[in-house]
């Protein structure tokens, strides 16, 4: 016998072995794949799930308006520089994360009343003219970029509340009708070209307003505010599918206030407001995402 010869017993046993080296290979990149699926999972829900913060920082410059420097959760900027024209009026110039340019350029017509010019980063510009009816209230007309115009038209209803009619550029019209209670409290219905929505109010034992919302299809959400121990008010949310959220109202030391609010599952934002040196308020907002979602 030639001694490369293989027995016919050792080919089989030597293709077992190749066979059973390529399954277990095939196995450690399944295992592999698996592992590091798990780990890009791992990392995508750590960073859903981690707190996220937002910031708003003002000062007040020296002709007295006051600049914002808004931080967003993802870390992009915002800044909104204000200032008084020749007239009086407060302008404003709002830079974008992105670098884009807004400006809102601010007037005063001949009846007093303050008119608007607000030019986006594209150059569209979207105008609001107010005027004032014979009825001493003010309406509206808003023109955006394509030429499209809104009217708003308010009125006062002969138990001295201001009702509204709001038109928007394809002529369709949504009423606000407003009325009062026999708590004193201004109930309102809103009629759009979909059904009406009514907010009834009623006052607490504690003085507080509280609010019943339904809307068109007929469902109902609750809002129960109630006065805490520092004077602040409380809020809880039970929305028309049942779920409550809170909010939470506190006073720091330095007289401004916070807030924790808790959503229906669990996930909870909170505001914290600081006074400075120049009297503005600076925010810092954390919101934590609910856990599992």
């Amino acid at each position: 016998m030639n001694g490369t010869t293989r027995s016919p017993v050792s080919a089989p046993l030597l293709d077992f072995r190749l066979m059973a080296l390529a399954v277990a290979a095939v196995l450690a990149l399944a295992v592999n794949a698996s592992d590091a699926r798990q780990r890009v999972q791992r990392q995508v829900a750590d960073r859903q799930h981690a707190p996220t913060t937002a910031s708003v920082q003002r000062s007040r410059g020296a002709d007295g308006a006051v600049d914002a420097t808004r931080t967003g959760r993802r870390g992009g900027t915002s800044s909104v520089d204000r200032y008084r024209d020749g007239a009086g009026s407060t302008d404003a110039r709002v830079t974008g994360p992105r670098g884009g340019v807004s400006t809102v350029d601010r007037s005063r017509g001949t009846d007093g009343l303050v008119d608007k010019s607000v030019t986006g980063p594209r150059g569209g510009t979207t105008t609001t003219d107010r005027t004032r009816g014979a009825d001493g209230l003010v309406d509206k007309r808003v023109t955006g970029p394509q030429g499209g115009a809104t009217t708003v038209d308010r009125s006062r209803g002969i138990d001295g509340l201001v009702d509204k009619a709001v038109t928007g550029p394809n002529g369709q019209t949504a009423t606000l009708d407003r009325s009062r209670g026999a708590d004193g409290v201004i109930d309102t219905t809103a009629t759009g070209p979909k059904g009406a929505t009514t907010l009834d109010r009623s006052r607490g034992a504690d003085g507080v307003v509280d609010t019943a919302r339904t809307d068109t299809y007929g469902r109902t959400s609750t809002v129960d505010r109630a006065r805490g121990a520092d004077g602040l008010i409380d809020r809880t949310v039970t929305t028309a599918s049942g779920g409550v959220a809170t909010v939470d109202r506190t006073r720091g030391a330095d007289g401004a206030a916070d807030s924790l609010t808790t959503g229906p599952y669990g996930g909870t934002t909170v505001i914290d407001r600081s006074r400075t040196a120049d009297g503005t308020v600076n925010r810092i907002v954390t919101t934590t995402p609910p856990a599992g979602r």
